[in-house]
C-alpha cells in the first residue's frame, strides 16, 4: 500500500518508484515515502520497503544551475567514505535515469538518531551541549585526516588555490542572480580577493557545508554518528569546514540559529577558540583560522541564501521555510563585512 504524507508530499509519481524498488529489492505490500520537511537543496525523503528503512535524495525538479545538485557526487564520496573511519550512512544505489522519478536520484540507509539545527541545543542539558560540540570538531578533524588518493578520490575535486577558485565559483553565482542586488555582497566579492591568505598548500575532502545541522546524533548519547548533505563536497582547505563550521558563533539566534549574543557559559557552549582549539587538537597539522576563512563562509552562505530565494521565486526550492530564510543573505552578508572590518584591527 502507497502512502503519502499530504502536507509536504513527494513531487513524483509514486508508483514509479514502488515499481523501481520492487525490481531491485523483490515485491512487498509495505511501502510509504514521505518528504522531510526542511533543506533548501535535494529534496530528500525517507522510504520504507518492506523492511528496508531508506533515504532517498535527488536533484530537484526545474531548471538548475550546471553542476548544482550533484547527487551522483554525494552517493561517489558516500561510498568511498564507508571504507573509512568517518562516519556516514551507507550508500544503497544510485539511479541516473531520469525516466524512474523525472530526475538522478539516490538511496541510502536511514540510520536512527538525532538532528539539532538550532545552535543552541535546547532540548540538551548544558554538559551535553558541550560534547556535541566537542565531538563535531573531532568528527570534522577525522574527516581531513583522510587521504583523498588512498580512497579513490585523487581526482574528486581540482587540488591547490581552493579559496581563489572557490571565491570565483561564489562570485560568478551571485552574479548570475537576477534577484534584487545586494550591495554588501558586491562589497565582498571584491574585499576576498584583495585579502586572500598565501596558500599554504592542505588539500582534504572538504564537505562544503559543515555546520551542526549536518551533523546526525547518537539516538541518546552527544555522539556525532553520521555527516550528511555532501551536496558541495570537493578537494579542498579543511579551514573552509572549519569556519562554515564556526558560523554560529558569528550569527544571531534569529539568523539562522546561531549563538551569538547567547550565554554560551550558562549553555555549556563552547567558545568559538575553544571549539577550534578542540579541532587543531585532533587534527592534522594546519595554518591557523583567519578572519579572512570566517568571511569567506558568511560570504558563501550569503550566495546560498540567494540562491535559495531565487529557487524559490521560480517555484522551486526544495524547502517549505523558502521565503523566510531568501531574505538572510543579506543578514550574512553583512555580518561578514563587520568580521571584515574586525580583521584589520
Amino acid at each position: 500500500m502507497t502512502e503519502q504524507s499530504p502536507a509536504f508530499g513527494p513531487d513524483f509519481e509514486l508508483p514509479r518508484l514502488e515499481r523501481f524498488l520492487a525490481a531491485r529489492f523483490g515485491r512487498s505490500d509495505s511501502f510509504s515515502c514521505e518528504r522531510i520537511s526542511g533543506g533548501q537543496s535535494n529534496p530528500t525523503y525517507f522510504v520504507d520497503y518492506g523492511n528496508r528503512r531508506l533515504v532517498l535524495r535527488k536533484k530537484p525538479a526545474g531548471p538548475i544551475l550546471k553542476g548544482a545538485h550533484a547527487v551522483e557526487r554525494e552517493y561517489r564520496v558516500l561510498q568511498a567514505l564507508s571504507a573509512t573511519d568517518v562516519p556516514v550512512p551507507k550508500a544503497v544505489l544510485l539511479c541516473e535515469d531520469e525516466s524512474v522519478l523525472g530526475v538522478p536520484f539516490y538511496i541510502m540507509e536511514r540510520l536512527e538518531g538525532r538532528a539539532f539545527h538550532d545552535a543552541a541545543l535546547p532540548e540538551l542539558s548544558p554538559p551535553e551541549r558541550r560534547a556535541v560540540y566537542l565531538s563535531v570538531a573531532e568528527t570534522m578533524a577525522m574527516l581531513h585526516a583522510v587521504d583523498p588518493e588512498k580512497i579513490g578520490l585523487g581526482d574528486y575535486g581540482r587540488p591547490g588555490n581552493y579559496f581563489e577558485r572557490q571565491i570565483s565559483r561564489w562570485s560568478k553565482q551571485w552574479q548570475e542572480s537576477d534577484g534584487e542586488p545586494i550591495p554588501e555582497i558586491d562589497a565582498l566579492v571584491k574585499w576576498l580577493p584583495a585579502n586572500l591568505p598565501p596558500d599554504d598548500g592542505r588539500v582534504s575532502i572538504a564537505h562544503g557545508d559543515l555546520r551542526l545541522g549536518n551533523f546526525y546524533f547518537h539516538a541518546t548519547e552527544p555522539k556525532a554518528n553520521a555527516i550528511l548533505d555532501w551536496e558541495l563536497s570537493t578537494l579542498g582547505h579543511p579551514l573552509s569546514d572549519v569556519a562554515y563550521c564556526s558560523m554560529p558563533w558569528h550569527t544571531g539566534p534569529d539568523e539562522y540559529g546561531g549563538v551569538l549574543g547567547l550565554d554560551l557559559n550558562a549553555l555549556g557552549i563552547p567558545t568559538e577558540k575553544e571549539f577550534v582549539d578542540h579541532y587543531y587538537e585532533h587534527a592534522i597539522p594546519t595554518s591557523p583560522l583567519l578572519p579572512f576563512h570566517i568571511v569567506f563562509a558568511l560570504f558563501r552562505f550569503a550566495v546560498i541564501f540567494v540562491g535559495i530565494r531565487d529557487r524559490h521565486r521560480r517555484g522551486n526550492a526544495a524547502g517549505k521555510n523558502a521565503a523566510s530564510v531568501g531574505p538572510l543573505a543579506k543578514r550574512f552578508a553583512v555580518r561578514a563585512l563587520e568580521m571584515a572590518e574586525r580583521g584589520r584591527h
